[in-house]
């Protein structure tokens, strides 16, 4: 399966997810690839400083492509039982050739106004890419929530992204934790730091993403 970690905004935590989502579905023994198609590299230099450390961590692989990248993806699922790519925070032909590779597209967003304007265009880029990829499905996540869940945001954020007929809002929220950077500078996934809510978020986002098309 494919999985895409993309959209329009920036700073939204799409890289941390997508190593995390790796890391997540390496430790569940799934044969895994990484494809970064992201020009700032950020989950390839991940994955390079995550593979140069010692330890009983498992390396992952990882590959990069540019432009178009559909064949790249499509090549990768037939070598790898899931692919995890990280196209990145911009309207870009690495993210809409990838919208037609893929069989999920998460799209982080912040529970903020700035954020969620955004999504018309999202919705609208979605639309297109089912004209040629009418399976693929598509969702929001809530990412780097506030951590007090009884902030209005999230719940403004719940009501605001129903209006888009080509989006589903994930049931799991990434919430904003300090452990995500530190894991992201050590070359590792929250699964394997001492945190356990946000290993629990992890878990929840991976079981309910890998569940919809079994």
């Amino acid at each position: 399966m494919i999985v895409l970690i993309g959209g329009e905004k920036g700073g939204t935590g799409k890289s941390t997810i997508a190593c995390n989502l790796a890391t997540w579905l390496s430790r569940e023994g799934k044969d895994v690839l990484l494809l970064d198609a992201d020009p700032q590299a950020t989950a390839k230099r991940w994955v390079d400083r995550r593979n140069d450390l010692q330890g009983d961590r498992p390396k992952l692989a990882v590959a990069q492509a540019t432009g178009d990248v559909f064949k790249p993806a499509r090549d990768y699922a037939t070598r790898y039982g899931e692919v995890v790519i990280d196209a990145g925070g911009r309207d870009s032909k690495e993210l809409r050739t990838a919208m037609v590779a893929a069989d999920v597209l998460l799209v982080p967003i912040r529970a903020s106004q700035p954020d969620l304007e955004t999504m018309d265009h999202v919705n609208e880029l979605v639309a297109l890419a089912r004209g040629m990829n009418p399976d693929l499905k598509a969702y929001a996540l809530i990412s780097m929530a506030p951590s007090n869940p009884m902030i209005n945001e999230v719940a403004e954020a719940n009501a605001f992204l129903s209006d888009f007929a080509e989006l589903r809002l994930a049931q799991t929220f990434i919430r904003d934790r300090k452990v995500f950077r530190d894991a992201m500078l050590e070359g590792k996934g929250v699964i394997e730091m001492n945190n356990s809510q946000a290993r629990a978020e992890i878990q929840l986002l991976g079981q309910e993403i890998y569940g919809i098309t079994e």
